[in-house]
C-alpha cells in the first residue's frame, strides 16, 4: 500500500527548535520557506519575545509557531479554511501555551472586528488574493499598530508593493526565488484614509 505524502514544516529556532508539525492541502496555502523564515526572525529577532502578534492568513501556521517558539506572549491566528483551521487547532496543541488563538474567519472581517494593536503583523495571503493594500489601509485606518509595530509581508516577486501610510517605512527587501519579502516599520501613527 502507498503511503500518503505528508506535508511538514519544521521550526528553526527557539523553544521548540526542529519540532516538525503537518499541514494539509489547501489551495493557496504556501508556507513560508525555511529559508525566508530565518531571515525573517533575525530582522524581528530584537522585539519578538514578549510581542503580541497577529497571523492575519495563518495557513500552515508556519510563522505564528516560529514566532511562539522565540517567545511571542501571545500570537492569533486568523485563517478561512476549516481544513487548515483542524490542523491549526491540532498543532497549537503540540505547543502547550495558552496565550495564542486561532480565528476561523475572513482576514479582513477579522481586521474591521479588533481594535486592540498588536507589535507584530504578518501579512503572507494567497498570492492569488489581491487584498495586501486593503490590509495595510484597514489596518491603518483602526489604528492597530503602535509607534513600534512592524508588518511582515510576502508577495510575488514582481507585484507592486502597497502604498504606505504616512510615517511607515520599508525597512527590509528582499526576495527568494520568485517571492518576495518585506518589513514595514509603523514608526508613528499613520493619517486616516
Amino acid at each position: 500500500m502507498a503511503r500518503l505524502k505528508t506535508n511538514s514544516i519544521r521550526i528553526i529556532g527557539g523553544h521548540h527548535r526542529g519540532q516538525k508539525f503537518p499541514f494539509p492541502d489547501v489551495s493557496g496555502l504556501r508556507p513560508t520557506s525555511d529559508r525566508i523564515r530565518e531571515t525573517l526572525f533575525n530582522w524581528i529577532s530584537p522585539v519578538i519575545a514578549g510581542a503580541r502578534c497577529l497571523d492575519l492568513f495563518a495557513g500552515s501556521g508556519a510563522l505564528a509557531f516560529e514566532a511562539i517558539s522565540r517567545g511571542a506572549s501571545e500570537v492569533i491566528m486568523v485563517e478561512q479554511s476549516s481544513v487548515a483551521v483542524r490542523q491549526l487547532r491540532t498543532n497549537l496543541g503540540l505547543f502547550k501555551t495558552d496565550q495564542s488563538s486561532i480565528v476561523q474567519a475572513d482576514a479582513l472581517s477579522y481586521l474591521d472586528s479588533i481594535t486592540k494593536p498588536f507589535d507584530i503583523i504578518f501579512l503572507d495571503p494567497p498570492f492569488a488574493q489581491d487584498v495586501l493594500q486593503r490590509c495595510i489601509d484597514t489596518i491603518n485606518r483602526l489604528h492597530l499598530f503602535n509607534e513600534q509595530t512592524q508588518i511582515y509581508l510576502e508577495a510575488p516577486k514582481n507585484a507592486t508593493l502597497p502604498k504606505l501610510p504616512d510615517g511607515w517605512q520599508w525597512y527590509r527587501n528582499k526576495t527568494a526565488g520568485n517571492v518576495g519579502y518585506h518589513l514595514i516599520h509603523c514608526y508613528q501613527s499613520g493619517s486616516d484614509q
